[in-house]
């Protein structure tokens, strides 16, 4: 497959390029600054990409049967704490990238496309949504060591979700479990769709290399589309 990632230096992206070249398919990873890229392989090929602009983004669709998208505002690979501050200052940009990659898509409606997102647009019980759950929010942002104000981003993420369930473009959604990390490639997690998955300590936890397995699973063999799945232990 011809495999498209963008946000392809982040911590999510880095792993899904990575999972992808492993399973002998053909990358193009797409970044803000390719002097960042250091990853090099036979199949892998690097280019700018601005995600806010959708005619560049379009002028990358022919040849690609999925793109991945990893994007967050800044690099949390290289600086967590500006990617958190960008996402609080400006929470609408999940939404606006959705957007336009969705308007990208309609000249190229065969592509797929991925979109990684938030956990906060889980279900804690059915109907229950953390995001729209105060009280929960801020104590899980607390248990993850994130300031309180970043529930706008949270929710910003959530509007992301809302605008690809108006789209009628190939879309999948991924929300992983809200702690995800860098950890050990196990490939033993399992799958849901709308609620949270917990270990028996109640915890929602998953190794970004176990995304990365997910992620590339979905991408070989379709399971969610026009819908959003979540993985966990």
């Amino acid at each position: 497959m011809f495999i498209g990632v963008i946000g392809a230096t982040g911590n999510i992206g880095q792993r899904v390029v990575a999972e992808a070249l492993s399973r002998g398919h053909h990358v193009r990873a797409f970044t803000r600054d390719t002097a960042a890229a250091q990853t090099a392989h036979q199949n892998l090929t690097w280019a700018n990409l601005d995600i806010f602009d959708s005619d560049s983004i379009a002028a990358q669709l022919p040849g690609l049967d999925v793109l991945v998208s990893c994007y967050q505002p800044g690099n949390a690979a290289r600086d967590f704490t500006d990617t958190v501050t960008r996402s609080i200052a400006d929470p609408t940009v999940y939404a606006t990238a959705a957007r336009s990659l969705l308007k990208a898509l309609e000249t190229h409606p065969r592509t797929r496309l991925i979109v990684v997102g938030g956990a906060g647009s889980l279900e804690l019980e059915p109907g229950r949504v953390g995001a729209d759950d105060d009280h929960q929010l801020r104590r899980d942002l607390e248990n993850l060591g994130l300031p309180a104000d970043y529930a706008v981003a949270v929710r910003g993420h959530r509007d992301a979700l809302n605008v690809l369930r108006l789209s009628n473009r190939r879309w999948t959604y991924f929300s992983p479990a809200e702690l995800i990390a860098p950890g050990e490639r196990t490939t033993r997690f399992r799958i849901g769709e709308d609620q949270r998955i917990l270990d028996a300590e109640g915890h929602s936890r998953i190794s970004i290399e176990d995304a990365a397995v997910a992620l590339l699973d979905e991408a070989e063999l379709p399971r969610f589309v026009q819908r959003r799945f979540t993985i966990g232990y």
